[in-house]
């Protein structure tokens, strides 16, 4: 099974940084109960607090698709939309490093 990953790059609306930013811990903290979802992290600029970073790792892409599809997932989704500017993401595929179990 190949692992897969996303970084997530979340301009917010002018001084809508820190809603973004909480909408998305609730989302990393929902993220705790998927066993597929291996690491769901929240980052912030240190120059530019409207800017967020959103880095994830799933069990496969197929499981990512999955809990994309869940309504919990979409109503988030819905609920930060009026918060954001713009998304730019890369999709990737881990190869391993520090916190990244090499057999799982």
């Amino acid at each position: 099974m190949n692992r897969f990953s996303m970084a997530a790059k979340f301009t917010a609306k002018t001084g809508g940084g820190e809603a973004l930013a909480g909408l998305l811990l609730e989302a990393a903290a929902s993220a705790q109960a998927n066993q597929a979802c291996e690491a769901y992290i929240v980052h912030v600029s240190d120059t530019e607090p409207d800017t967020l970073w959103v880095t994830e790792i799933w069990t496969s892409e197929e499981a990512h698709a999955e809990a994309l599809a869940q309504p919990e997932t979409r109503e988030a989704i819905a609920k930060s939309m009026p918060y954001i500017a713009g998304v730019e993401g890369a999709r990737m595929r881990p190869l391993g490093g520090k916190g990244l179990e090499k057999n799982a």
